[in-house]
This record gives C-alpha cells, structure tokens and sequence, in this order.
C-alpha cells in the first residue's frame, strides 16, 4: 500500500477503527500492537501517523525532528536509526511505503 505523508496522517491514533502507522525511512510499520505508546497519550504517540526517522536516529521528541529528512546526520545517529529499524522489522508487520 503507498501512502502520501498526507493520508499517513489518518493512521495517528485519533479514530480508534483504524490502526495506528509510524514510517521509518519511507517504510510503514503497524504499530497497533504498542496502541499504549503510540496511541493517544502514549509516550511516542507524536511519532503516530507520521515518518519518525528523524527523531528516531537523534532519539528526539521535538516536534521539528519528527520528520523523513535526514540530511545532516552523523555516523553514529545514522547507526540509531538502523537499530531502530532492525527493531521495528522484528516487532511490527511492514503494512506499505510513504510516496510523495
């Protein structure tokens, strides 16, 4: 399933008939599952319906940093970001892929 940043942003959490999605470097991940961090109130419920790349390679919750651009990343945080990768990869089902 492609999906543009835009309807990315219906899978945040907020209608609770629909699952929860958070993109990491362009792939979607079904985060229902962790509904108790992603979903509302959850500690990463910013990252919900949203890419998360990012903030996931500077192990960031700013708003700014909760995004797909990862221009500027050094080494180690590219190395982060590929953890976190490897980790969603084990725990959550690849449901499709961000387009522009």
């Amino acid at each position: 399933m492609d999906l543009t940043p835009q309807q990315l942003l219906q899978f945040n959490g907020s209608d609770p008939s629909k699952p929860i999605y958070v993109a990491i470097n362009g792939r979607v991940f079904d985060v229902t599952a962790g509904n108790s961090f992603y979903g509302p109130g959850g500690s990463y419920a910013i990252f919900a319906g949203k890419d998360a790349s990012r903030a996931l390679a500077k192990m960031s919750k700013n708003e700014e940093d909760v995004c797909a651009n990862l221009d500027g990343l050094s080494e180690k945080e590219m190395g982060v970001l590929n953890d976190w990768v490897k980790k969603f990869e084990a725990k959550y089902p690849i449901v499709g892929r961000v387009v522009s």
